[in-house]
C-alpha cells in the first residue's frame, strides 16, 4: 500500500482527538480548520492548514491519499446542514476526479439518516434509507455526492447517540429530583466518544473498509431503562413510567463495528467509566 497522507477537515470535539491520535500512531495527518492553529489543542507532530473547506483547490489537496469529513454545522438548521455536510460533500465531489493520489474519503454522517421509529431493527444492509427529518435529508445527499463521485473509494460512518466524559446530558438528567415521566418503550443508541475516534481512525487507516460503518455499541437501551439505571448509580429517585405514551417508538441499531475496535462494548461499560471519572 501507499504511503498514507491523511486530511482531517474539521477539529471540533470529535475531529481534533482524530488527528492528535493518528499522529501520536505515527501517521503523516494535518489538520484543517477554519480558525488559527492555536485554537486547537493540535498535537506538534501534525500539520495544519488554515482555510475554509469551501475554498479548496485540487492543487491543495492534490497530496493527500485520506481525506475525513467531520463536521458540524454553525447553527442546527437545515439551512446550516445545507452550507456544511453538503456543501462541503459537493464542492470535494468536484475537485476529486483530479486527485490523482486520493484513495478514500471517509464522511462522519448520522443514524439520523434512518428514519424508522417504530422500535425496528437497524442494519448495514437496511434500505431503503428514508430519513424523516430535513436536515438529516440534507446529510444523505452528502453521502451521496460523495458516492455518485467516488464510487467506492467513499466510506460513510454513521454515528448514534454520541455520549462521553465530557457529553453528560443523560447523567445530568438522572441528577435531577423531580423526573418528567418517560416513555416506556423508546429505544435509544449510542457510542462513546472515544470509541468513535478509534473508529474512525481505524476506517481512514485499515486495507479494506465496508462501505458503510454503524458505529454504535451492542446494546441498544430503551431510555426508561437507562434513566433507571442512571438514577440508581447516582443515588437519586428513578423516573416513572408516562402512560400516555403506549407505543413503542424509536429504533434498534445492529453495530457491525468489529468487537475488537470497542473499548465500551454496551452503554454500562461506558457510563461506569463516566461515573468512575467523576469520583
Amino acid at each position: 500500500m501507499s504511503t498514507q497522507n491523511l486530511l482531517i477537515i474539521g477539529q471540533g470535539d470529535i475531529g481534533l482527538p482524530v488527528t492528535n491520535k493518528l499522529a501520536q500512531d505515527g501517521y503523516c495527518v494535518t489538520g484543517l480548520a477554519r480558525s488559527e492553529r492555536h485554537h486547537y489543542g493540535l498535537v506538534d507532530s501534525a500539520g495544519f492548514l488554515q482555510t475554509n473547506a469551501l475554498t479548496l483547490t485540487a492543487e491543495q489537496l492534490q497530496a493527500f491519499t485520506h481525506i475525513a469529513i467531520i463536521v458540524t454545522p454553525d447553527e442546527y438548521s437545515t439551512s446550516g446542514y445545507h452550507d456544511s455536510y453538503l456543501a462541503i460533500s459537493k464542492h470535494l465531489a468536484t475537485l476529486a476526479p483530479q486527485l490523482i493520489k486520493l484513495e478514500r474519503v471517509v464522511f462522519i454522517s448520522s443514524t439520523g439518516v434512518y428514519g424508522q421509529d417504530n422500535g425496528e431493527w437497524i442494519d448495514e444492509y437496511t434500505a431503503p434509507v428514508t430519513p424523516a427529518r430535513e436536515a438529516s435529508k440534507v446529510i444523505l445527499q452528502a453521502e451521496q455526492a460523495l458516492q455518485q463521485s467516488l464510487g467506492d473509494k467513499a466510506v460513510v460512518i454513521r454515528p448514534s447517540g454520541i455520549y462521553g466524559r465530557e457529553r453528560l446530558m443523560r447523567l445530568r438528567k438522572a441528577r435531577e429530583p423531580n423526573k418528567d415521566p418517560v416513555p416506556a418503550e423508546h429505544w435509544s443508541n449510542r457510542i462513546m466518544d472515544r470509541d468513535l475516534v478509534n473508529i474512525i481512525a481505524k476506517v481512514l487507516t485499515i486495507e479494506t473498509p465496508k462501505s458503510v460503518y454503524l458505529a454504535t455499541d451492542y446494546r441498544p437501551v430503551t431510555t426508561f431503562e437507562l434513566g433507571v439505571w442512571l438514577s440508581e448509580q447516582v443515588g437519586e429517585t428513578p423516573p416513572t413510567i408516562d402512560n400516555t405514551k403506549t407505543s413503542v417508538t424509536g429504533k434498534r441499531l445492529h453495530s457491525n463495528i468489529p468487537l475488537a475496535w470497542l473499548d465500551y462494548a454496551d452503554w454500562q461499560t461506558g457510563y461506569r467509566d463516566i461515573l468512575n471519572h467523576q469520583k
